[in-house]
């Protein structure tokens, strides 16, 4: 097994990169490319790459539009039960919520029933906003998934529902 993982150009963003003054080189991971948590971890750059390239001028981040996807799906959610869904601490939830709040893309709502929770909804903008950007969040994705033909695609999807641990399509929060 070829463990050499291609040409890795160095860039200002790159830990020890200093731009165009670097020649590419080819890194050899060694026994990591064994492991799925890096390989996992490796394909999520390459997916976040893609994402930042098409939608970082929209002024947008991967887990945000993923927050407001989830709250759309899901109005009325508690926002605790979303952040525990999503795997995000309650303070980062928070945070991320009261900027989509202050966007005007997500509404907050404290049920009378239980004072302390927090129940979210999309705003009309919000709603716009998602049916906008997830068309392209899903060419986007298949772009940064090209290598795949759609079969491996499925597979993957399938295979990564199932390290997960559910088929997130029919998961209840």
């Amino acid at each position: 097994m070829d463990r050499r993982m291609g040409t890795f150009p160095q860039d200002e963003r790159a830990p020890g990169g200093n731009g165009a003054a670097e020649a590419e080189s080819v890194v050899d991971f060694g026994p990591l490319t064994e492991l799925a948590g890096f390989m996992l971890r490796l394909a999520q750059l390459q997916v976040f790459e893609a994402f930042f390239s098409e939608f970082g001028h929209r002024n947008i981040r991967p887990g945000q539009i993923g927050i407001l996807v989830a709250i759309g799906e899901n109005d009325g959610i508690r926002q605790g039960a979303l952040a525990r869904a999503l795997r995000i601490k309650r303070s980062n939830m928070a945070k991320i919520v009261r900027l989509l709040v202050s966007d005007g893309l997500v509404r907050r709502r404290v049920p009378a029933s239980d004072r302390r929770a927090v129940e979210l909804s999309l705003t009309p903008a919000g709603r716009a906003f998602v049916e906008r950007t997830l068309p392209d969040l899903r060419v986007n994705d298949r772009a940064a998934t090209g290598r795949l033909t759609d079969g491996d695609y499925a597979t993957l999807m399938r295979l990564l529902r199932k390290v997960i641990g559910t088929d997130l399509s029919e998961a209840r929060i």
